[in-house]
């Protein structure tokens, strides 16, 4: 198995908000456009990896607004499960290790505090989209998938919810963290998350001069789960 190396590393889903966040990290990593590496195309991404030498393909492109995914679920189908299926079927190709970004939300969020290998149970058609590449990168054994949850560095909302509870962190945060792993060339899944919290606990730590508000999960007409938080110890003990 190859370590981690930067620049061998390939980038999906570069212009989002973690994406972006990993380029400062990670510069000379590949991060190739939609026009050039669409993961629903097989045939495109398979000669992209003839062409350039890829050691890590991570993974982090995705349909991820669970509002559009209930109205577009064969999107979500498309881009979550077959998109994913793809990497993984490019990367057994050429022999590379799969990153896969997965969601806290595979979880019920009835208890929190939810370790790596607890029963699943997606609360909304993006995670079970989400949990369906799971599915696809297990069955691949050069692979990490890590479940996590992030937000923009600058908190964006007015209000925040003051009965539910995390582990997010500020995407910068988290792609730090991501860091600490890929360069331990861990595998399996992983839980990179932070502390157990409430939303509004969370959004005030990032956002201290910002008088924000509280909001209920009952105050909203859709399901928000009570308590998706993840138990961090096992990425605890791989980075230390």
């Amino acid at each position: 198995m190859n370590m981690f190396s930067e620049e061998t590393m390939l980038v999906t889903g570069g212009s989002g908000l973690l994406g972006t966040a990993l380029k400062k990290i990670f510069p000379r990593a590949i991060y190739p456009g939609k026009e050039d590496f669409n993961i629903c195309d097989l045939d495109q991404i398979t000669g992209f990896l003839e062409k350039n030498r890829v050691e890590t393909i991570f993974h982090g492109a995705a349909f991820t607004s669970p509002p559009k995914v209930d109205k577009e679920p064969i999107k979500a189908i498309d881009v979550n499960i077959i998109g994913t299926s793809n990497i993984v079927k490019v990367a057994a190709k050429f022999g590379c290790k799969v990153v896969y970004i997965s969601t806290d939300y595979v979880f019920k969020g009835d208890k929190g505090n939810y370790k790596e290998d607890e029963p699943v149970f997606p609360v909304n058609n993006y995670a079970w989209s989400k949990l369906g590449g799971e599915c696809a990168v297990r069955l691949y054994d050069n692979s990490l998938i890590i479940r996590t949850t992030f937000g923009p560095d600058v908190f964006p909302y007015e209000k925040a919810f003051t009965d539910q509870w995390t582990s997010r962190e500020s995407v910068s945060k988290t792609a730090q963290m991501i860091k600490l792993l890929l360069e331990k060339d861990s595998r399996g899944v992983v839980h990179v998350a932070g502390d157990r919290k409430t939303v509004h606990e969370y959004a005030i730590r990032l956002s201290p001069d910002k008088n924000i508000g509280g909001l209920s999960i009952n105050d909203v007409n859709f399901k928000v789960p009570k308590d998706t938080s993840l138990n961090n110890e096992h990425f605890k003990k791989l980075i230390s």
